[in-house]
Formats: structure tokens, sequence, C-alpha cells
């Protein structure tokens, strides 16, 4: 795994100490070194690094300042912080801002070690953790959450015959109950993206797989005949007639 680092340090000795204890490391990608707080967020939102390791006290703008502007409006991107400083008086401060390690100059090699050690398991927890999250993401939903006013139900989208308000509550139609809900036609409409449902009229969503057959009715519409037990008719307004017809063919 490729690690992008940027060094953030005024002192040209420390600073060339770190490059060089960098370079020891596998696939390690050094980005441009910045020298004061101002230059570390300039160079952090151009480079986009995973790591930054960065000097506590820096010339304006101090590490810290800078450590917390970047976690405040970072996005999508949050690197790991580790702490440089020839003091250990600043290592509550910067835990404070989650940092990763502190290390105190000048620095032992074999403590750096540990601290890359930590540093590259945290980013392969990172990297599997995105994956988990992105696959969660892809993977289609095969359950709705309903509240029905007294609990959360759980309903198969293929189950949903059709969906109609009634007065101040939305009657969900599956194959074996009627479910009522607060949310509006809209709302269910919006969490069923994806599947092969359509407003064959304006207070009514239809699960096209559930449809029997379509019957011309007058003035250009059509009732819809469903597959359920009480064979239901759904009017199909005019707009919509041809549309359905269209997506049956």
């Amino acid at each position: 795994m490729k690690i992008r680092v940027l060094i953030a340090e005024d002192e040209p000795m420390a600073r060339k100490e770190l490059f060089y204890l960098l370079e020891e490391e596998e696939n390690i990608i050094l980005t441009p070194h910045a020298e004061t707080g101002e230059q570390l967020i300039e160079l952090y939102f151009e480079n986009k690094p995973d790591v930054i390791f960065l000097d506590v006290e820096m010339p304006k703008l101090t590490g810290l300042e800078a450590a917390r502007y970047i976690k405040k409006h970072a996005r999508n991107h949050f690197p790991l912080f580790v702490f440089t400083t020839a003091y250990d008086e600043y290592a509550m401060d910067a835990f404070d801002v989650e940092a990763v390690d502190y290390l105190l100059k000048p620095f032992e090699e074999k403590r750096f070690r540990r601290t890359m050690d930590r540093v590259r398991k945290m980013l392969m927890n990172v990297k599997n953790n995105d994956k988990e999250e992105e696959k969660f993401k892809k993977a289609k939903i095969s359950k709705l959450l309903i509240d029905d006013g007294e609990r959360m139900v759980l309903v198969a989208p293929e189950s949903i015959y059709y969906a109609v308000p009634n007065k101040r509550l939305l009657e969900i139609h599956t194959e074996d109950k009627v479910i009522f809900s607060r949310m509006t036609l809209q709302e269910l409409e919006k969490q069923l993206e994806g599947y092969p449902f359509y407003r064959p009229h304006r207070s009514y969503l239809v699960n096209l797989n559930h449809v029997l057959e379509i019957t011309p009715w007058f003035n250009g519409t059509s009732n819809l005949t469903l597959k359920d037990k009480n064979r239901t008719k759904i009017p199909v307004s005019r707009s919509a007639s041809k549309t359905i017809l269209q997506l049956f063919k």
C-alpha cells in the first residue's frame, strides 16, 4: 500500500532527519514539505497526504492550530497526524486532535519504526472499512423499514402490490396484509427507487410485476387489474396510459 506523507517542520535538521527515516521505509511517497502552519494547510489541500508529520511549534500558525483547521475543513479525506517536538508537555494537546502518535526530537529510529507500524495498521483499517462501506452502498436493499405508528415493520418491496393514501395515513397493500403508515406516497416512492413501481394515477403507486391485465376505459384512461385475491382495479390517467403500454412492451 502506497502512503503519501507530508512533513511540516520549520527546523532544517529535524526535517532532514524525517526525510531520511521515511526514505528508508517502503512504499512512501513524499509530497512537498511545509515550514509553517499556513503552508501546511495549503499543501494538504493540494496533495491530500495520508499522513502528516508536523511540528507542534511552527511560526505564525502552530502545528496544533493547523491540524485543528484541517480536521474541521477536510471533506471525505482525513489524514493521520504524527506530532513531533522537543518537549513532551504537548502530548495531551496532540492527542486532543486524535493524533496517531507523538515523537520526541531527536528521533529514535526504533521508536520511529513503531510509529510507522501503527500508521500502516490504521491506514489498512481505514482502507478495509472504506471497502465495506462501498460494498454496502452498492448492495440493493432487500427490505424496507416502515413505521406503522406503533412499531417499525420490515417489508419486502416485491411483496407490495400497491399503495394509496387514506385520509392522513398511507395504505400499503401486500400479498397478505395492509400496513398503515404516516409516510407520504412520495416518500414511499423514493424508497422504492430501482424497483418496478409506477404512479399510474396521482393517488396510487403500483408494483408493475403484479399487474394481471390492462383494460381501456374512457377518454383515453384505463384500469390496471392486479393479481391479488381481490383482483384490485387501479385507475390509470390519460397521460399515464401510453407510458404504461410502453413499459410493458
